[in-house]
């Protein structure tokens, strides 16, 4: 009885082990041992700072996002700079044609006007083009364009190309230029006083 019932064990432990062997094959089961860690997914982040121009003359500007972005700085005294401030082209091409002489929409079929938001909630889908990505540096083809975006320059009959450069200038200079007209008092640079963004030494900016 005893070589019995040990036969019947040792059966038993048989089936149960191959059935498990069988199982772990087929993946019918995964156990704490086996299981493979998540993979984790690059998640793009709203970026604090910005270093612009790093090879300016002046020095390179340290730009703060967080404060242009968040209300700290505002064109209207206390809303938030609406983020297609900067990224022009993160709106629907209808709405890109009624504000000459922007032009270019991305993606071209976008539907949804970036917001902070819109960007928390789906960052890889915010459809986010970095400024260089359309305004690369004199003689640099873009990323996502054919060529440098151009526009006519008032007295010039030959179209200006909006370098990154330029197009930097233009966005600092003129968003200041308002706030200077909104908040008299505010800190804001003007267009003569250069060294209030470019400074030589990384970390010194007025941010």
């Amino acid at each position: 009885m005893k070589k019995n019932l040990l036969a019947g064990l040792t059966t038993g432990l048989l089936a149960i082990g191959l059935f498990l062997m069988t199982g772990d094959r087929l993946g019918l089961y995964t156990s704490a041992q086996t299981q493979a860690p998540p993979q984790t997914q690059d998640v793009p982040k709203m970026p604090e700072v910005l270093f612009l121009g790093k090879d300016a003359k002046l020095g390179q500007v340290t730009f703060n996002h967080v404060k242009h972005n968040g209300g700290t700085y505002s064109i209207d005294k206390g809303s938030p700079i609406a983020c297609t401030t900067c990224h022009h082209t993160a709106r629907p091409a209808a709405e890109i044609a009624k504000l000459p002489p922007l032009q270019t929409s991305w993606p071209a079929d976008r539907t949804t006007t970036l917001t902070a938001d819109l960007f928390s909630k789906d960052p890889k889908g915010a459809g986010v083009a970095a400024c260089r990505d359309c305004h690369a540096r004199t003689d640099e083809k873009p990323k996502l364009l054919d060529a440098i975006p151009q526009i006519k320059h008032e007295g010039s009959p030959a179209p200006m190309a909006m370098t990154n450069m330029q197009a930097f200038h233009r966005t600092c200079i003129g968003c200041h230029t308002e706030v200077k007209k909104t908040v008299p008092l505010s800190k804001a640079p003007t267009q003569m006083q250069c060294t209030m963004c470019h400074k030589k030494t990384p970390g010194l900016a007025s941010v």
